[in-house]
């Protein structure tokens, strides 16, 4: 959850579909890791793995509040911006979904066909981060139109908030 926040921080809701194309990126990562590890094809240090995550959710979160200290207004993004941050979105995805799977495999135990509860497993993963991505768009949309936070501002503090946040968790994962 805090993944897709720092994801969609600095973004408001004319831009549902490029977030939504976003955060599907995010999902074709983790669900290639996800069944990779939790078929048992791919094996990763679960402590790395903890560790990683939050440091995705810190460097996505600098990549968000960068060019809004630097340029000093909202961030407009060229089509390459995009690109890249569909490329990191994906990259990010494979972490998380390593770390998906070791909860998946608890879940499933010693089961013998992993494909239904696996592809079940990712649906439900998907509509999940859709549900975050729609209330975090609403409390933007809120904070920006109703309260009269500039956007800029507005994405400052909820990417210094994940930034925060990852922090806290990288210092726990050590």
């Amino acid at each position: 959850m805090l993944f897709i926040t720092a994801l969609c921080a600095i973004y408001y809701i004319k831009q549902w579909k490029q977030l939504l194309v976003l955060v599907t990126a995010f999902t074709i990562g983790h669900s290639i890791t996800l069944a990779l590890a939790t078929l048992n094809l791919v094996t990763i240090n679960a402590d790395l793995v903890e560790f990683l995550i939050p440091v995705t959710i810190l460097l996505t979160s600098i990549v968000n509040i960068v060019p809004l200290v630097r340029y000093k207004k909202n961030l407009t993004e060229q089509r390459g911006e995009w690109y890249t941050k569909y490329a990191l979105a994906l990259g990010f995805g494979l972490i998380h979904g390593l770390g998906f799977s070791n909860f998946l495999r608890a879940m499933l135990g010693g089961e013998d066909h992993l494909f239904m509860p696996l592809l079940a497993f990712n649906i439900g993963l998907e509509a999940g981060q859709l549900v975050i991505l729609l209330a975090i768009l609403l409390v933007s949309t809120v904070m920006i139109r109703i309260v009269g936070l500039a956007q800029r501002d507005w994405g400052l503090l909820l990417s210094g908030a994940t930034a925060g946040a990852a922090c806290l968790m990288i210092l726990e994962a050590l």
